[in-house]
């Protein structure tokens, strides 16, 4: 399970409608319209909240953007979050769209719990929270993969032939194209990332199950009077404000966990240590606390574990095989192909 929170921006400044990112969340029913399938029939996915389906584009940015009073064009007026399930978790799912809504209601409880905050005297509730939800099931490869990385030299071989083909075919270059057309093919048959035959290349749609959900969250409470923040600067604390005693903060690290324990809980999930939330927290914090607990785990866990990191592009090859070996230079070593898989199926933190 990989979360992230993040404060919606346009370049510098925060964004002042849910207009566009609404309008980039409809992409995957757009699509589906333009094969023919008309809106409101099975395939299209349609926004949510905590107890009502079908919820049209019109009426999220509508009432997000009505809901920020009192809020500075240098505050963010919504919060995105996405919550990406690992397709070992998918698999787990009999109904992607609908097990993944009905989790996605559970997990906002959770983080309505999350805030150390009252309203009225109250702690908050999801009923505080106004929010919208999404499901997708499409995921393109970015430049960033790995997958497009590493198939990038053989692109930029690729485009230099065709480049030449190009001038040969206007008279600016003599050549035998045939010749330079069967190169071209090599190289696409030798890169080491292919989908179904084809060089993965970034845009190209990602096969397999690639269902996650998106949420837009306000900024402002339900009434449109109180200012919840996930991204508070202040950590989980009570303090005194004017003589009166006044809860404040957001506990990531809390929410993080009970999100993962939401799932586990709610489909059976029997989760490996290598793609838990406290592997993530003791990789970062005490990376030898890691490495010797992976190594410690029984041999079926430990194997699951291997396949999980190896994955991510991870060196396997390269880990200790005893607690010994777990030495601080193989560490350094490892970090950035974990930092990797930490990413790919993990909650983030």
């Amino acid at each position: 399970m990989y979360i992230t929170i993040t404060a919606q921006k346009l370049g510098k400044t925060y964004a002042q409608s849910a207009a566009e990112f609404v309008e980039y969340l409809e992409k995957e029913n757009q699509g589906l319209e333009q094969d023919g399938l008309p809106a409101g029939q099975a395939g299209m996915e349609h926004f949510f909240n905590q107890y009502s389906d079908k919820i049209n584009a019109e009426s999220v940015i509508k009432e997000i953007d009505a809901n920020t009073a009192k809020l500075k064009k240098v505050e963010p007026k919504f919060y995105s979050i996405t919550v990406n399930p690992s397709k070992y978790e998918l698999r787990k799912l009999q109904n992607s769209s609908e097990d993944l809504k009905r989790y996605t209601r559970a997990i906002m409880q959770d983080y309505a719990s999350s805030f150390n905050r009252e309203i009225n005297g109250k702690p908050i509730t999801v009923d505080d929270i106004k929010y919208f939800a999404k499901i997708e099931h499409q995921r393109t490869f970015k430049g960033t993969d790995r997958q497009v990385r590493e198939n990038q030299p053989f692109a930029t071989k690729i485009l230099k032939l065709k480049k030449e083909i190009w001038k040969i075919e206007n008279g600016e270059l003599t050549g035998n194209i045939k010749q330079l057309k069967s190169e071209i093919a090599k190289l696409e048959a030798s890169a080491p990332h292919q989908q179904n035959g084809k060089r993965i290349v970034q845009g190209m749609q990602k096969e397999g199950n690639q269902s996650h959900i998106h949420l837009i969250v306000s900024r402002k409470d339900a009434s449109n009077s109180v200012s919840l923040s996930p991204g508070s600067k202040y950590k989980v604390s009570d303090v005194n404000m004017n003589g009166k005693m006044v809860k404040r903060g957001f506990d990531r690290d809390s929410f993080f966990t009970k999100a993962e324990k939401t799932f586990d809980s709610t489909f059976g999930y029997k989760r490996n240590y290598a793609e838990s939330y406290q592997s993530k927290k003791d990789f970062i914090k005490t990376p030898k606390l890691y490495f010797s607990v992976l190594l410690g785990l029984p041999a079926s866990e430990k194997a699951i574990a291997f396949k999980i990191i190896g994955k991510s592009g991870v060196p396997i090859a390269s880990l200790p095989t005893n607690k010994v070996q777990v030495a601080l230079k193989t560490i350094r070593y490892l970090k950035r192909g974990v930092e990797v898989a930490i990413k790919s199926g993990s909650i983030g933190i």
